[in-house]
């Protein structure tokens, strides 16, 4: 028979675990060694309470907003995650033309299934690049030039990879990556390896681990684009962020995929809102499941949020329509928690709105 219709986000992980085979589920949900970091994304949003305020007029709810110019119609993006042809056979199209449809941003990944352009030209809607840097660079400046060319509008440096974490599903599972098709021509993505996940291969033959911060200035003379830093964690690398004149931050711990016992990314959201003071936006992504999710981060001081191992099971499940679903239900959700929160409109949605533990623990003090 019919699986009910999911009704929440979690939902969907359950209908991708049935729809995928277990090796290709094990490497979306995975997370790095003991997957502490991966729990506490998640369980780090328990320790936040909201504050509401009652006897406001909420008739109308207003979500849209803008991320560096561009006009979404609530502050969820899709955050670059690899190889969606692993989820479903249409891969980043149907991802992309979810996000169309949703009328918000996709982050495509620098390692997707799909190239650059075949996602360019499957629907219209605003997109940026993810972008790791190769040891070879000319590498990494084709793919920004193709990106560039492609109307891809901003590029996002993620910098908390200079190997790959130790992804033990993948290692067990002997994780075998296909040749990536944005780099067909460039350099051969078949590494043939006895030792666990070809992927860990790959990227120790590929990735530039000596990249650093004076190295930005190299990357900002290849494009035009605003550069985006994902995996900033700490008030030290948010203030090198504005000084080297990035266009903005994204906090994140890679889904919990590299650095096992990193902080849960909501609860160091704040360290780095407060050290960027405001010169630059922060975005925010990992662990996001629920609408009042999204509502912490954004009274943490968050621009707008990413979301992405949800679209993922949403694109095992059903495709397109999974994705979209995913994403219409943490905007129904997000919305239902700005009303019952008292907040009109995301400007309305202030740090007096939510308590952290630490809040609570002083005024028991």
């Amino acid at each position: 028979q019919m699986a009910p219709e999911p009704v929440n986000v979690n939902e969907f992980q359950e209908l991708a675990r049935q729809a995928l085979p277990k090796m290709y589920y094990e490497f979306f949900t995975g997370g790095a060694e003991d997957e502490h970091t991966l729990r506490e994304n998640v369980e780090a949003f328990c320790k936040i309470t909201i504050r509401p305020r009652v006897l406001v007029d909420v008739s109308q709810i207003n979500m849209s907003t803008t991320v560096f110019g561009y006009g979404i119609s609530a502050p969820i993006m899709i955050s670059p995650t690899s190889m969606h042809q692993f989820a479903h056979p249409q891969g980043e199209l149907a991802t992309a033309r979810a996000a169309a449809a949703c009328n918000t941003i996709m982050v495509l990944s620098f390692t997707s299934s799909c190239t650059v352009e075949e996602v360019a030209s499957s629907c219209d809607a605003t997109r940026f690049f993810q972008l790791y840097v190769f040891k070879r660079r000319d590498i990494t400046a084709q793919l920004v030039q193709r990106a560039e060319r492609n109307g891809y509008k901003a590029l996002v440096l993620t910098a908390d990879t200079p190997r790959l974490g130790r992804r033990e599903a993948d290692i067990r599972n002997k994780m075998i990556s296909p040749q990536l098709k944005n780099f067909e021509g460039l350099l051969s993505t078949e590494v043939v390896t006895d030792r666990g996940s070809n992927l860990e291969a790959f990227t120790l033959g590929n990735f530039d681990a000596s990249f650093s911060w004076k190295d930005i200035e190299w990357l900002k003379s290849i494009t035009n684009l605003p550069i985006l830093i994902k995996g900033v964690l700490t008030c030290e690398d948010a203030i090198k962020a504005v000084e080297v004149g990035i266009a903005g931050v994204i906090v994140s711990n890679h889904g919990a995929r590299q650095l096992d016992y990193s902080p849960a990314t909501i609860s160091v959201l704040e360290e780095v809102v407060s050290a960027i003071g405001g010169k630059i936006p922060v975005l925010f992504d990992g662990g996001i499941r629920r609408g009042t999710d999204i509502f912490k981060a954004l009274a943490l001081g968050a621009q707008a949020v990413l979301v992405g191992r949800p679209v993922v099971y949403g694109l095992a499940a059903i495709g397109e329509q999974g994705v979209k679903r995913v994403i219409e239900m943490l905007k129904n959700e997000l919305e239902l928690a700005m009303a019952l929160a008292g907040c009109p409109t995301l400007k309305d949605i202030s740090r007096g709105h939510v308590q952290t533990e630490h809040e609570r623990f002083k005024s028991r003090l």
